[in-house]
């Protein structure tokens, strides 16, 4: 070989070389083990909202509306997923202020399949983060359920995903003022729950209650629909807290552990209080525990372990039970589906016993140990979790009440009353969803 072929043949293979080493070290920081676990997690998210939430709500609407309701949690993770797409992932997630993200991630400009978050692809992360987005505004609809315009739900879903859940959202996971305080929400007590409970209390108060409630009864038309809708809530609820950890190890195993706990002992809590209360536990009890508890353990999920997960639980089935009854027979407002008692309550409780159970300091019940900033003390902590949740619980309710505003003028908020007495399956898509 020529000394010219032997030069040329080498910088062929150093050009090689060089071309392959950007993916090389792609791959060495990429994780396959924790991208496989949040594509799963993914998929059991999307499947909490369709069709686990879409069922769930669905049996617990009366017959003439049930398909308004599985139309408008359909709808919304259509809606949602543009509107993360355009600004709803760089609000969020986006480097900018302390309160609201920037807009350099617009239409997801500049990610690409190599584009990372931590050690998995950043198109998986916001692909998580995007079935969070979906949800929170679905679980909404639990408040306004058998009455809204369906064009005020679109408008709804689009002006509060950008002007309240993104930037909360920031607040708390995307370097926002209340992640620098060290805020403990794991999966979404603050983001999720209590965001969709204040925002369906606001909507019900504003809309006012269903013709004939309260002396007219209004029960459940197909129990069997929600009773599958609550199974998979509780199924997918594992991707939900356990893929919050954005890895496959322990802190995603003693999530879905303590997330199990606290569904199992939520539903038989609220059950022994039917009981005790009433002389038969219900069905309709029973799952409506198992999702308090679920919704409760959310924020704590991973910073507790499983004796604290069986005390949040029982504490969701009780406090959650008693705050139902207070909303609906007390102050006599229509919270169709009780988002508020069951997510909003159940999120604060979550969110303040979150900064007691991860204290060392009442060792078997603990987590992780002292978490936060600096590893401060209980009351510190406890304090940051209370400024958490005050700040979400004011900042949802003023900017829903306007988004509210806003949308009345514009199309206005509730159908007209003979059109709810006929329901809005006729009324708002020209179909039933049964023939007999």
């Amino acid at each position: 070989m020529s000394i010219e072929k032997f030069h040329s043949s080498r910088l062929l293979i150093m050009s090689l070389v060089l071309a392959l080493l950007p993916t090389q070290a792609w791959a060495d920081s990429l994780s396959a083990a924790n991208t496989s676990w949040i594509m799963t997690a993914t998929a059991l998210v999307l499947f909490m909202t369709l069709p686990g939430l879409a069922l769930f709500y669905g049996g617990l609407v009366r017959s003439k509306n049930v398909l308004s309701v599985l139309m408008q949690c359909f709808a919304i993770a259509c809606i949602a997923s543009v509107v993360w797409f355009v600004a709803g992932y760089s609000i969020a997630f986006s480097e900018g202020g302390r309160f609201f993200g920037g807009l350099d991630k617009m239409f997801l400009i500049g990610i690409g399949e190599d584009t990372l978050a931590g050690d998995i692809p950043e198109s998986v992360f916001l692909m998580f983060q995007m079935t969070f987005a979906i949800i929170t505004p679905a679980l909404v609809v639990g408040g306004f359920a058998e009455r809204m315009k369906f064009s005020a739900v679109v408008w709804f879903t689009v002006l509060w995903l950008l002007f309240v859940y993104a930037p909360i959202c920031h607040w708390v996971w995307g370097g926002g003022w209340l992640g620098e305080m060290g805020l403990l929400d794991f999966a979404g007590g603050t983001v999720v729950h209590i965001t969709a409970g204040i925002a369906a209390l606001v909507a019900a108060m504003m809309i006012g209650p269903r013709r004939g409630f309260p002396s007219t009864p209004m029960p459940p038309h197909n129990l069997t629909m929600s009773v599958t809708g609550a199974g998979m809530l509780w199924v997918g609820w594992f991707g939900f807290n356990g893929g919050s950890a954005l890895a496959a190890n322990g802190d995603a195993g003693m999530a879905i552990l303590v997330t199990h706990l606290s569904a199992a002992c939520g539903a038989m809590a609220w059950s022994v209080m039917e009981w005790v209360k009433f002389g038969k536990p219900s069905v309709l009890g029973i799952i409506t525990g198992m999702v308090a508890g679920l919704g409760t353990i959310t924020p704590a999920s991973g910073f507790v372990g499983p004796l604290g997960g069986v005390v949040i639980g029982i504490s969701a089935g009780i406090v959650c039970f008693f705050a139902t009854q207070f909303l609906k027979k007390t102050l006599k407002i229509d919270d169709s589906l009780d988002v508020m008692p069951v997510h909003g309550v159940g999120g604060i409780l979550g969110t303040f016993m979150a900064g007691i159970f991860c204290s060392t300091q009442i060792g078997a019940f603990s987590g992780q140990g002292p978490v936060g900033v600096d590893g401060q003390t209980m009351g510190a902590q406890l304090g940051v979790q209370v400024t958490g949740i005050v700040a979400t619980v004011i900042f949802t309710a003023v900017v829903t009440y306007l988004i509210f505003k806003v949308i009345d003028v514009m199309v206005g908020l509730r159908v007209e009353e003979e059109d709810e007495t006929q329901g809005l399956d006729i009324i708002s898509h020209n179909e039933r969803g049964y023939d007999i």
